[in-house]
């Protein structure tokens, strides 16, 4: 029994790496992938791909009788992938091309905040204490990102990606009671392919169409897409869901503070990306506050389907 358990334990470990690093990584795959594809299209491919592929894999296993998708099992899918992927993830990508990544994954990761503050204004939740300064310190902490990123078009930027995580958390919130498959790689599956289809009839609305060449499409690019297909999209949900199964929550929890900190990394290392003291103060609050906002929350069970919204 005991070497089971060191099994499982190595196993976990595992899988909490890949959810950190992929996920961490993907905020910078985009901006490489954005690079010479249009971002609503990249992230269109980006998504039906993945979609597709789960799906056909997903809807082969486990109840396939009593637990079809149904209309509105597809409605949900829409509404949820609409506000998490299509609006969410189509912020970042398009905030990056302006802002640096390690800010944009810092303001997403700062989504934990949204969720105890729309609890206590929708749910009528008490915040504890601790939860309290974690969002005094969590807020405080963006509003030095934003201000530090008001030149050009980065403040623009900014207030994409503060929408579009404001739709991720409305998005996800709305997730918990709606109808969906009770498979969670199924309903996965289904908001990637409701939100990429989303992506996709926005993008070539906004004449995303006419501004991608496929001649002038970089290796870089394509790499990072088949990346964020592969890796982000794929592999990193698949081990989530696996760790929700089979780790403590507060654990898996972690993913929601490690990912910026990765991201933030990868920026300065890799590719130059600033990293000043007002981003190490900025970002070291929004950690800290949701680290507070984790820990103070009540965690229930482990959801039986959640949701993509965890998927940068």
């Amino acid at each position: 029994m005991g070497e089971t358990d060191a099994r499982r334990r190595v196993r976990v470990w595992i899988a909490l790496a890949a959810v950190y690093v992929i996920w961490g990584s993907t905020y910078l795959g985009i901006e490489v992938a954005g690079r010479t594809i249009p971002p609503l299209l990249m992230l269109s491919a980006r998504f039906l791909i993945a979609g597709a592929l789960l799906y056909a894999l997903a809807i082969r296993r486990g109840e396939r009788v009593t637990d079809r998708p149904r209309l509105v099992h597809w409605r949900t899918a829409f509404v949820v992938g609409g506000a998490l992927l299509f609006l969410g993830n189509g912020g970042v990508a398009l905030a990056v091309r302006d802002v640096p990544t390690g800010t944009v994954a810092l303001i997403v990761g700062s989504i934990p905040l949204w969720f105890a503050l729309f609890d206590r204004l929708f749910n009528g939740v008490r915040l504890a204490p601790v939860a309290i300064v974690g969002l005094v310190a969590g807020f405080g902490g963006i509003a030095i990102l934003v201000e530090g990123n008001t030149g050009g078009g980065r403040l623009i930027g900014v207030v994409v990606v503060l929408v579009g995580s404001l739709a991720w958390a409305l998005g996800t919130l709305y997730a918990r009671g709606a109808p969906m498959p009770r498979r969670p790689l199924v309903a996965a599956a289904m908001q990637m392919l409701a939100g990429g289809l989303l992506l996709g009839l926005t993008g070539l609305a906004l004449g995303e169409g006419s501004e991608l060449h496929v001649s002038a499409i970089s290796a870089e690019s394509l790499l990072s897409l088949a990346y964020l297909i592969l890796a982000g999209s794929f592999l990193g949900f698949t081990a989530y869901v696996w760790l929700v199964a089979n780790a403590p929550l507060a654990l898996v929890g972690t993913y929601a503070y490690v990912n910026p900190v990765v991201a933030v990394l990868l920026g300065a290392f890799l590719v130059g990306e600033p990293f000043g003291l007002r981003l190490v103060l900025a970002g070291g609050l929004v950690i800290a506050a949701v680290g507070l906002i984790v820990s103070a929350t009540p965690r229930p069970a482990p959801a039986a389907r959640p949701s993509v919204t965890l998927d940068p």
